[in-house]
């Protein structure tokens, strides 16, 4: 089978995998959200986000949870809370979803782009500890993709430079660093339940945090100014003078739908590592591929997508990303170029004049995301065992036809 299906060979899958449907829905979850419905009581810290709240931090570790409407307000008003604003820099990675470079404009600061790690895909240390400034005053380390960036390097120099650490982790549902759960290293950590996210609730957000005061500014901010946890009704003590806050709050509905989806996590996350690391030993093992590295101390690694990365003097002349990504697609096996193929700062969505952010370094993530990074769904690291192999020969025949 070494002549390719996009030029009229046999396909590897010659019936659709069995790829499942996303997001998860669960009949429990169904009959709950029922019962929300008929009950009225959708909102204002009602009894689902409550549990939300105390199950996610029970779960992760963290001290703290607070739901709001989405994960780049999360990032939002963790750089509120810490007073970052106008004159102040934020250093973010070049290869992140534009949200989070977005969120340190919104608060009138300015975004200070390093560069990446070539096999991690996440921030690279020694760059960001080049970038820092007298005016740098936080950092956001993404755990990108299905990697963590490297926390033991990242909070050494921020505690050195006396530097806030917001963990993005919008990808790393279920990651573990050392046996900590992704959001619970830095000062907080922000998650996305936007409806691709490995927990997803269509549109939410939360952080967790370890100090009680920053938890009751975080609540605060997200919900009108009300107390963190307040019951509506109940008069309680009004936000601090100057602590303007916004209504950034969810609906019980999504609160459910995420508590359904918390029962699935752990279980979910390991097959989902066990399937990558499967397919990581195939895909190394060609010249061409190799795919997004283990962030380095990462005792469980969630999967938001399985990514990896051509190397194109191992391919015949011509064939580019573009030609790769359409015959492994035609194999039966979807994959696309990341976000476009750009790095954030590129993306289609960026709006941000050039004066509003600085560009420290970007070699690494230009050539990645330009012309190497490929990924796939997470859903695609649910498959069983047989289908899974199947994904791994489609990558051979891919190298046998197009490699030199």
């Amino acid at each position: 089978m070494t002549k390719l299906a996009i030029d009229g060979g046999e396909k590897i899958f010659s019936t659709p995998a069995h790829v499942p449907a996303w997001p998860p829905v669960y009949p429990e979850t169904a009959e709950k959200l029922k019962e929300i419905y008929l009950s009225r009581a959708w909102s204002f810290y009602g009894p689902q986000e409550v549990l939300f709240n105390k199950k996610f931090a029970e779960y992760t570790g963290a001290g703290f949870c607070a739901m709001m409407a989405n994960g780049t307000v999360t990032l939002e008003l963790a750089l509120k809370a810490f007073g970052i604003g106008p004159g102040d820099e934020v250093i973010v990675p070049a290869e992140t979803w534009l949200a989070t470079g977005e969120a340190v404009v919104y608060r009138g600061a300015t975004p200070v782009i390093v560069d990446i790690e070539p096999d991690t895909y996440c921030m690279d240390p020694d760059k960001f500890e080049e970038a820092i400034t007298p005016r740098t005053k936080a950092v956001i380390p993404v755990h990108l993709f299905g990697s963590m960036a490297n926390m033991d390097r990242i909070m050494e120099i921020a505690r050195k430079h006396n530097i806030k650490v917001v963990e993005d982790c919008a990808h790393a549902h279920g990651s573990e660093w050392r046996g900590k759960h992704a959001g619970t290293i830095g000062d907080v950590g922000s998650f996305s339940f936007q409806q691709s996210k490995t927990m997803a609730s269509g549109e939410g957000g939360a952080c967790l945090t370890n100090d009680p005061e920053l938890a009751e500014v975080l609540g605060r901010l997200s919900h009108i100014g009300y107390q963190y946890a307040a019951k509506q009704g109940q008069k309680g003590t009004p936000p601090p003078m100057g602590l303007i806050c916004h209504n950034y709050r969810v609906t019980d509905f999504q609160a459910a739908i995420l508590l359904g989806q918390l029962e699935h996590l752990k279980e979910d996350t390991i097959l989902r590592e066990k399937n990558a690391e499967y397919l990581r030993k195939r895909i190394d093992a060609l010249p061409g591929f190799k795919v997004q590295a283990r962030g380095k101390e990462a005792t469980l690694q969630g999967f938001y997508t399985f990514a990896f990365h051509m190397i194109p003097d191992q391919f015949k002349e011509g064939i580019d990303r573009v030609k790769v990504v359409d015959a492994i697609t035609a194999e039966g096996f979807g994959c696309y170029a990341a976000w476009g193929g750009q790095p954030m700062y590129r993306q289609n969505l960026w709006s941000v004049p050039e004066n509003q952010y600085r560009i420290a370094s970007n070699a690494v993530a230009e050539d990645l995301c330009t012309n190497r990074l490929i990924m796939a769904s997470n859903p695609w690291l649910m498959l069983d065992e047989k289908e899974l192999a199947m994904v791994g020969d489609i990558f051979e025949k891919v190298m046998t036809a197009y490699g030199k």
